[in-house]
């Protein structure tokens, strides 16, 4: 079995009980639902224990609760650019405003990214008279550029200096 037939079998279950992402991942819990919902899409891993929750609600084999805590081929399957509507905004958001939030984290903390695995992203809905809001709030580790074969008190990493 690919990864990818675990992740029908896992929609195909789902759409059978008629289950919710919510609900499912109140069952499995110990995780973001983020990170629980990518995982049974293929695009994260579960740590064992949950892995074992999942294949008890889900009614997996053991083999295919092993393939839950391995880790994924992330992003594969995604077209570039995504097709998906949804998808593309969140492509278009990075399009657009990237440069911009690249600017301003560098002027703020230096040379150096923000971190997508040290990250906590949560979502929530915000209602709103004029049509409910998706509310995302995103925190990753700054990470620090490091400059080696420094010399001549060159800082070790890109910090910002003051």
């Amino acid at each position: 079995m690919k990864r990818e037939q675990l992740t029908e079998k896992i929609l195909d279950i789902k759409r059978e009980k008629g289950w919710t992402w919510k609900y499912i991942c109140e069952e499995i819990g110990g995780m973001s639902p983020v990170l629980v919902v990518g995982a049974l899409l293929g695009q994260m891993k579960l740590v064992k224990p949950l892995a074992k929750k999942a294949a008890e609600l889900f009614g997996l084999s053991e083999v295919e609760e092993r393939m839950l805590n391995e880790v994924p081929m992330r992003g594969a399957g995604t077209p570039m650019p995504p097709t998906d509507p949804l998808i593309y905004r969140f492509y278009e958001l990075v399009m657009v405003n990237g440069p911009a939030w690249k600017a301003l984290i560098e002027e703020e903390f230096g040379d150096g990214i923000m971190s997508a695995i040290d990250f906590n992203m949560e979502m929530v809905r915000e209602p709103n008279p004029k049509g409910d809001r998706v509310q995302i709030t995103m925190s990753g580790k700054f990470l620090p550029y490091k400059y080696y074969g420094n010399e001549q008190g060159i800082p070790d990493y890109g910090f910002k200096e003051s």
